[in-house]
């Protein structure tokens, strides 16, 4: 989902950039009371992570490439407000390091990923917390469908954009399309993989899912209750 320098019109990149900018800064100041001993270390695995799994694009439209997002396996890791720091982290190194993604439309990805991506993720996970905390099959169905949602807004996003400025001389239904139904089936793969890390992590140590130690109630694992540490979020 990178988008590139000259996907969209200047002062559309401009007016996104700003808005990235004041929504990592309002992360970054809520952040402080998410990170503790066990979000800190959380946040830098899962942050290499999504470095790793971004790293490998592939093309939709000449000068917007698809690959898996992270936004809602962070969400549910590490919480939302650090989540969106660590996947701006990523984009903020993929586009000055490796070209991965243009500097000018930095704001546009960021506010897709970091921002769309990480919160919706978090707020569909979270509104299927009580079916989360029941028990293994739970938590890896809520994972899926986070992930999946929030795969598709994401693009969306990136439509929405498209919508206002965009400069690349392809019609709003082409990218419509082909952004939705690539990420439709990338949403798939993304909720198997962020099911599948989730529920290894909460398998071995259920106290570092942020979803899990924000819940009211103990998670039901291998036929028995494990409460979760830290639910005095």
């Amino acid at each position: 989902m990178h988008m590139s320098d000259g996907l969209v019109n200047a002062p559309t990149s401009l007016a996104f950039g700003v808005v990235a900018a004041l929504a990592l800064a309002v992360a970054l100041s809520r952040a402080r009371a998410d990170l503790d001993d066990r979000t800190a270390p959380m946040a830098g695995l899962v942050t290499a992570f999504v470095f790793a799994a971004q790293m490998i694009n592939f093309p939709i439209l000449p000068g917007a490439s698809g690959h898996l997002l992270g936004g809602a396996l962070v969400a549910i890791l590490v919480g939302p407000w650090v989540g969106s720091l660590a996947i701006a982290i990523v984009l903020v190194v993929q586009s000055l390091l490796f070209a991965d993604g243009g500097i000018t439309a930095l704001g546009m990805n960021i506010i897709n990923m970091a921002v769309l991506g990480v919160f919706t993720g978090y707020l569909v996970a979270r509104g299927l917390r009580a079916l989360a905390v029941r028990g293994r099959g739970g938590l890896l169905t809520t994972a899926f469908v986070a992930a999946f949602v929030s795969t598709v807004v994401a693009s969306l996003g990136f439509v929405a954009e498209y919508a206002i400025g965009g400069a690349a001389g392809a019609s709003l239904g082409t990218v419509f399309g082909l952004m939705i139904g690539m990420h439709t089936l990338i949403g798939l793969g993304e909720g198997i993989i962020t099911a599948a890390t989730v529920g290894a992590v909460a398998a071995v140590r259920p106290d570092l899912v942020y979803l899990l130690r924000a819940a009211p109630q103990p998670m039901v694992r291998h036929g028995r209750a494990d409460a979760t540490e830290g639910s005095t979020r």
